[in-house]
């Protein structure tokens, strides 16, 4: 177990954020993540965006923030290739310590990821993010995803925690795992339950959309269970 005292050291952080045509939500991402970020001690952060072939002016924004602000690092793309290939690229490119991936419409609060840290800095190695109340989805979005995880669980020995999304903590010991795996066909979430490690969860509720509209459907997580 890592001890405490880490805490007197200063880590590498790594934030992964896949994008698709997301430009409009760009410059309010910066301006909620990088507070939060800069509030977090002793610690240095890299933000790895993943332009997923977006058709907007997503890249060209992401390339402008990146040119201001050290800390962005972008990945592009040739075409859409889908969230699962992004936050795979995403991670892989990750140098931190510990790697978060969350989406860039806010849903998920940033203000999480300060304790997040802080029970990754206790000894937890995944620090999973749950949501309490899934009011923000869409009535069919919450049925199809309530389906697919009862039905998963049943029929599957690696149990996919329920309410939980890719908006995680994961010490480089667990990316490097990830990272080991041969799949070439990813469903992160059976992928992050499968390898295990120290988990503890963090509850909270989730947010409306920053901007833009959903690219995920209920019926996505289908497709990706037929393959896996």
């Amino acid at each position: 177990m890592k001890s405490p005292f880490i805490t007197l050291m200063t880590n590498t952080l790594s934030l992964v954020v896949p994008f698709y045509n997301e430009a409009a939500a760009i410059q309010p991402f910066a301006d909620a993540i990088l507070p939060v970020l800069e509030a977090v001690p002793d610690s240095r952060w890299e933000i790895v965006c993943v332009d997923d072939g977006s058709k907007d002016s997503t890249l060209l924004k992401l390339v402008a923030l990146a040119q201001t602000d050290i800390r962005f690092r972008v990945l592009e793309f040739s075409r859409n290739f889908g969230k699962e290939a992004a936050l795979t690229a995403g991670i892989d490119a990750a140098k931190g310590e510990a790697v978060i991936p969350i989406d860039a419409d806010l849903q998920d609060p940033p203000e999480l990821i300060v304790d997040m840290v802080h029970a990754w800095r206790m000894g937890a190695e995944v620090v999973l993010a749950r949501r309490v109340n899934r009011s923000s989805d869409g009535i069919l979005k919450r049925r199809t995803a309530s389906w697919f995880y009862s039905l998963h669980n049943k029929l599957s020995k690696t149990k996919i925690p329920e309410n939980v999304g890719d908006f995680r903590l994961m010490d480089r010991t667990v990316v490097d795992a990830l990272k080991a795996l041969p799949e070439r066909q990813r469903f992160m979430k059976g992928l992050f339950a499968w390898v295990g490690f120290r988990t503890i969860t963090l509850d909270y509720t989730r947010a409306p959309r920053s901007a833009g509209e959903t690219k995920f459907s209920g019926f996505s997580l289908w497709n990706f269970a037929l393959v896996s």
